[in-house]
This record gives structure tokens, sequence and C-alpha cells, in this order.
């Protein structure tokens, strides 16, 4: 009898790590690709370390800097340890699920390269709300809530992976789509992480929930399912929505 898959683990953190950031690390190929979507319940604990990163940098600054200097800088930490990974899967959405007719022609349009007006307005628009959120939170010294958004917005790619696969042959299809037991589990996870928040962490797990649904909705009608630069988006507008209600609920 086949043994069955473990829930997680020790190595999919590194697994998760490799493949949602730039740092150097070391993952057996033929382990990564035997695990598949099953490492994706460390998609949360990535983010951690992102958001640790993160949240070190804005605190460090802002014993010397203005809030909106220091939050510029730990904003653009995030960018480089990530090597931009999900605000090219933002701009890449952006293009081709409004610059296209058809589900092929938006397909097409995401594969480019290239990028086009709805991407570069997207990513502006992402750079300045995540920068006003995080101007704000550094302000309010709500150094745990800058550290878990990050990771809070990843573990909300996991759920949106279990959709139908749109292109054959891409990143997400690679990865594959992961049972309801690591589904569960990254959300577990997540919602772990957000109990120092207090009541302002329902209100975050909330808003995360409906703006993952509302890219999920989005994604379904317009190419039938998700792809690698779908997640990304989701990431990208998670933790927009997240910072947006941190921010309100953290600075009062």
């Amino acid at each position: 009898m086949a043994q069955q898959p473990s829930l997680i683990e020790a190595r999919d953190l590194p697994a998760a790590i490799g493949l949602l950031t730039r740092l150097p690390v070391t993952v057996d190929g033929q382990w990564a690709a035997a695990r598949g979507a099953r490492a994706a319940v460390a998609y949360p604990l990535a983010g951690l370390l992102v958001g640790a990163l993160v949240g070190a940098v804005a605190a460090g600054l802002s014993a010397v800097l203005s809030p909106g200097f220091a939050a510029a800088m730990a904003l653009a930490a995030g960018v480089i340890v990530t090597g931009a990974l999900h605000e090219d899967g933002l701009a890449d959405s952006a293009d081709g699920l409004w610059g296209g007719w058809t589900r092929e022609r938006r397909l097409e349009i995401m594969k480019d390269s290239r990028i086009g007006t709805y991407g570069v307005l997207a990513l502006v628009l992402s750079l300045l709300l995540r920068w006003q959120g995080l101007s704000v939170l550094i302000g309010a010294e709500a150094w745990w809530a800058i550290a878990i958004i990050p990771a809070v917005s990843r573990g909300a790619m996991v759920p949106l992976m279990a959709l139908r696969q749109a292109r054959p042959g891409g990143v997400s299809a690679a990865v594959g789509r992961p049972p309801a037991s690591t589904i569960l589990l990254g959300l577990a996870l997540s919602a772990l992480l957000l109990l120092p928040l207090g009541g302002a962490g329902f209100g975050v797990a909330f808003t995360v929930a409906v703006a993952a649904a509302a890219v999920a909705l989005i994604a379904q009608v317009k190419i039938g399912g998700q792809t690698g630069d779908i997640l990304g988006a989701s990431q990208q507008i998670t933790e927009i929505a997240a910072l947006a209600v941190a921010a309100v609920l953290l600075s009062t």
C-alpha cells in the first residue's frame, strides 16, 4: 500500500521560499515535483519571512526617518527580496483581463512580456496604496501587522490554486492544484498569525477573504480559471485590502 503524503514537511518551507522569493535556498527538484502543490501549505510562512524583513526595515528606519520615507524603503526591500514576482503577475493580469475581448486573447496578452497601459496603472496604484498603508501602520507602530500581512496575503493564494488552471504548461499548472487538506492548513496558519491583532485580525481576515473571492470570480469569468499571474495579482490585491483595513483599525 502506498504511503499517504504528509500534510506538511520540513522541506515545504524552503520550497515555498524558493518559489516566492529570490532568497538563495536549495530544494531537491525531484522532491519538489513529487510534492507539488502540497508545499503551498508553507506559503504563509514564506510570506511571514518577507513580512519580517519589511517590518525590520520599517522599524529600523522609522527611528531616523519620516514614516513615509521609511515605508518607501520597506516597500522597496519587499520588492527586491521577492524579485517583483507578484507585481509582475498583477501587471500581466491587468493587461490581459482588461485588454482582451476573448479568453484566448486575454491569455495571450498575459503571456506577453511587454507591459501595457493597464499594467502600468495597476503597478502605480499598487505601490501607492501599499505605501500609504505602510506609512500609517509605521506611524502607529503596528509592527506585527506589517509583518503578518504579507503572510496572510500569500496564504490567500492557496485556495485560489484550487481553481481550474486556465493555461496548460504554465508555472501554476506545473505546481498543480492543492488538496483540501493543504488549503485548510494554509488558511489555519494564516488565521493563527492574525491572533495577536485581536479584533482587528477579524476585520483583516474578512477583507482578505472578500478580496480573494473577487479575484477568483473575475478570473473565472474572464479566463475560466487561474494562472500564476492571477495568483500573483491576488497577493497584491489582498495585501492592499489588508493594509487598508489594518491602517483604519490600528491607527485609531
